[in-house]
């Protein structure tokens, strides 16, 4: 089974922290031998101690971008430089507010205007003791994906069309949006898994609550949708509870994970 992080394994309120019956089933499917995965749109540098110390078999990074199984990683796409900088350029033309992923750091654009969305993200790495000064103007300067602020002040249809020749956009709300270099996906991620072991679709399961998890659903047998996954529902197999009322226990155990 595949596992969306924000919103399925742990709700989306600052400081909130994994279900005790989410404990219960992950141990109990592991313990039956299945294999456990995180699929998450975060780089691997975001993906944190409360995630990694459940034991997760590996992990799909940054939408695809990046794949690890049991510790190796068989998988890693690294964007062109000319790329990165004719993007950067772009959102600057649009007047969107962006902030860069990469597998080791997120970068920020500080000749842009200020964004409360990414104050707000940049204040939280800062508690957790992240680095926040990496930039567009750093020497090394690259990203694996990004996020994109926007309002009535940018340029959206200039910058969706001009993005589509390169990048999926994913929909996260009013105000942002996901960017994710073609071809990879959440899907993507889970077949080069599913090769690595030899499996088959048929064996293959995700849960997850936002629209950036809908590529997943493809590349699986069976797809779930978290009961707070409202925009995910109705493409989803099976609708299990809510997050805080014990979702991924009682789906895990319908399918017979244990």
């Amino acid at each position: 089974m595949f596992f969306d992080i924000d919103g399925t394994l742990i709700p989306e309120v600052h400081g909130a922290k994994v279900p005790e019956s989410t404990l219960k089933a992950l141990e109990l499917a592991r313990k039956a031998g299945n294999l456990l995965y995180i699929n998450t749109g975060r780089p691997y540098v975001n993906v944190d101690d409360d995630v990694r110390s459940l034991e997760f078999d590996g992990y799909v990074y940054g939408c695809g971008t990046m794949v690890e199984c049991e510790g190796e990683q068989i998988w890693y796409n690294k964007l062109d430089k000319e790329l990165c900088m004719k993007t950067v350029e772009l959102i600057r033309s649009c007047n969107a507010v962006p902030m860069y992923e990469r597998k080791d750091c997120v970068l920020f654009d500080f000749t842009m205007r200020r964004s409360p969305v990414i104050d707000r993200i940049r204040e939280n790495f800062a508690s957790q003791g992240k680095n926040i000064d990496h930039c567009t103007e750093d020497d090394d300067f690259s990203f694996d994906k990004f996020i994109v602020v926007f309002d009535e002040h940018t340029d959206l249809e200039r910058l969706m069309r001009e993005l589509d020749k390169d990048y999926y956009w994913i929909d996260r709300g009013p105000v942002f949006a996901e960017i994710v270099p073609k071809p990879c996906s959440k899907a993507t991620g889970i077949e080069m898994v599913l090769d690595h072991y030899g499996m088959e679709k048929s064996q293959a399961y995700a849960i997850g609550d936002s629209l950036n998890d809908l590529p997943m659903f493809s590349a699986v047998s069976t797809s779930i949708s978290m009961g707070n996954g409202d925009k995910l529902k109705p493409y989803a197999d099976y609708v299990t509870d809510d997050i805080s009322e014990d979702g991924i226990y009682n789906a895990m155990k319908k399918f017979g994970f244990f």
